[in-house]
């Protein structure tokens, strides 16, 4: 699974779990509850790669207590590798 991070401040924030991908939809768990129609910037993580883009928020399914979030992916840079930490 890539690792998603919204970008903002001094450094990318670490605020879903994601649970799984289809496409250009990840769907994620998150304790924060983001408007629908909202765009995030983000980076995303995955096989030693990161590349850039805009998370549109496009559905909240289930119940409060585990909730999951669709994201639609749109924009996405190509990949580079990652820097070590």
């Amino acid at each position: 699974m890539p690792r998603l991070l919204v970008q903002g401040g001094t450094a990318p924030i670490e605020v879903f779990d994601v649970v799984g991908v289809a496409q250009n939809v990840i769907q994620v768990r998150s304790a924060f509850l983001f408007e629908l129609g909202e765009e995030l910037s983000v980076q995303i993580e995955q096989d030693g790669s990161v590349s850039e883009a805009t998370a549109r928020v496009r559905a909240h399914l289930g119940s409060a207590d585990i909730r999951t979030t669709e994201l639609e992916i749109s924009e996405r840079s190509e990949p580079r590798l990652l820097a070590s930490r």
